[in-house]
């Protein structure tokens, strides 16, 4: 058995008491009338703002499904706004046929700034793996397809060898100060049987028996829609703020960084196929990341994509894959609670670490589908922060342990044992910190898609139980589900958000 891993805490834990800066400020404002009426011994003015205060406080600091009252107005209300608008739904340019440039990205939502480049070659086989460039986030980014053994089979010792392993990827895209988020994807999807379908016209034999052909295809008819599928890609996604000066000693522009990229690429190529235990690590052209986004918006699309290949393999003159402009959906609706494009829909959630914590594997039922034709997928995103930023995170957090505890003590209340755990957890952390750690922010989205003549509700509370069968908590992305789909289908790297201007 493989060790649990808990060592993990709030992403934000507040300035003071688990308040933010803002959300302080706005309780302490609404706290001032009661206590001027306190002051001047105006209890009927008392009475009726203590209520008021008491609901205002509520509204900004309880949580309703992962977001206070207020927050759900508000982006309920930017919903609306947007539906009102027309800025929920999506028609792409290739569709209307006003696409000027097939080489340019054609994308919705948060995807709409994204700009891909053929960079410079790479590598002893001089490939030119495609450079992401997201204008909105200012990052740049690059994808690799990988192929894994996978531990469902492993041995604990080789289990553990491949956990000590991602650690070290961790702390080798800390060490590089460039990284920005590392977002390993995996994606289950229904085998339409391309290559099986192209392997039989390439060696059936004439003379076969006629009960063996037929044998032969009644077991395809029936395997195929139940077989699955996997797919891993890896993005490393480097922020601009942080690669501008070494692009430009690189000599600058897209090249320039594409060099620096590079750079990380090598690195964490090593570690992939190292410590991970990778076999394989394919860095994708354009081509080949156009496909990946084209069948992440419509995975039915494989077989047709696998077909043109191969049979452009036998004829160079036929023309196959897809154009970036193309690989996005012709047409595509945010709804409240799920997410159309094309001919599928889709409903992501977001999955919280449990508080008894986790090991190294616990996300396998999540990938799991519950019916034939199902997709799921699941991308887990690392963001690395640097030792400076982590150990001000890290003092911050004792500070408000502190002075919570010290503030139960003076009024009497006994110390918790999630306290007391939350406590040892801080100073575990500086200690790890202090020995040369990283400190990593994880978050994990996990995605079902379905065609969109199924109901796409009842596969969303199948996801939900498979999520609460792994050990963890589901949380459903309402009113954001056009961005979680971009973040757990897509590989590009988008979905990991910004924390005061930086990842």
């Amino acid at each position: 058995m493989s060790a649990r891993y808990g060592d993990y805490a709030k992403d934000d834990a507040g300035w003071f008491l688990g308040m933010t800066g803002a959300q302080l400020a706005l309780v302490a404002l609404a706290g001032v009338p009661p206590l001027l009426a306190l002051n001047a011994q105006a209890w009927g003015l008392l009475v009726l703002w203590l209520p008021v205060w008491a609901l205002l406080a509520a509204v900004l600091l309880v949580p309703v499904r992962g977001r206070a009252a207020g927050r759900w107005f508000g982006d309920l209300c930017l919903h609306g706004i947007g539906g009102a608008m027309g800025w929920t739904v999506f028609g792409s340019r290739a569709a209307a046929g006003t696409a000027d440039d097939l080489t340019t990205a054609d994308l919705p939502g948060v995807l709409a700034g994204i700009r891909t480049h053929d960079g410079p070659p790479f590598g002893q086989l001089f490939t030119r793996p495609v450079i992401v460039q997201d204008l909105a986030a200012r990052t740049w980014a690059a994808v690799a397809r990988i192929d894994h053994p996978g531990i469902g089979l492993a041995e604990p010792a080789d289990r553990d060898r491949m956990g000590a392993g991602l650690a070290e990827l961790c702390e080798l895209a800390a060490r590089t100060e460039l990284v920005d988020v590392l977002a390993l994807q995996v994606r289950t999807v229904p085998d339409d049987g391309a290559e099986r379908a192209a392997w039989e016209r390439a060696h059936t034999r004439p003379e076969a028996p006629a009960l063996a052909v037929r044998v032969n295809a009644l077991l395809g008819a029936a395997l195929t829609p139940a077989a699955v599928r996997t797919e891993a890609f890896v993005t490393v996604v480097v922020g601009e703020a942080r690669t501008h000066r070494a692009a430009r000693e690189a000599g600058g522009g897209v090249d320039g960084r594409a060099r620096v990229l590079h750079g990380v690429m090598a690195e964490v190529e090593a570690a992939l196929r190292g410590p991970v235990g990778c076999t394989s690590v394919t860095w994708l052209d354009s081509a080949a990341l156009a496909a990946a986004v084209r069948t992440g918006f419509a995975p039915g699309d494989r077989a047709q994509l696998v077909a043109a290949d191969l049979a452009a393999a036998a004829d160079p003159q036929l023309a196959a894959g897809v154009p970036m402009a193309a690989a996005g959906p012709t047409l595509a609706r945010a709804e409240l609670r799920h997410y159309v494009h094309d001919a599928w829909a889709s409903v992501t959630d977001t999955i919280l670490l449990p508080d008894s914590g986790a090991v190294l594997g616990a996300l396998a039922p999540v990938l799991v589908p519950t019916t034939a034709g199902e997709r799921r997928s699941l991308t887990i995103f690392l963001a690395p922060l640097p030792l400076e930023r982590a150990a001000r995170l890290v003092g911050r957090e004792d500070m408000s342990a502190s002075t919570g505890n010290e503030l139960r003590a003076r009024m009497g209340f006994r110390q918790r044992a999630r306290q007391r755990r939350d406590t040892e957890r801080i100073g575990a952390a500086d200690e790890k910190l202090a020995a040369g750690r990283a400190l990593v922010r994880p978050a994990v989205a996990a995605c079902v898609t379905v065609p969109g003549t199924w109901p796409v509700a009842e596969h969303g509370r199948r996801l939900d139980a498979s999520i609460r069968a792994a050990g963890y908590v589901p949380l459903r992305l309402d009113l954001a589900q056009d961005s979680g789909f971009a973040a757990a289908a897509i590989p590009l790297g988008v979905g990991l958000p910004h924390r005061r201007g930086r990842r």
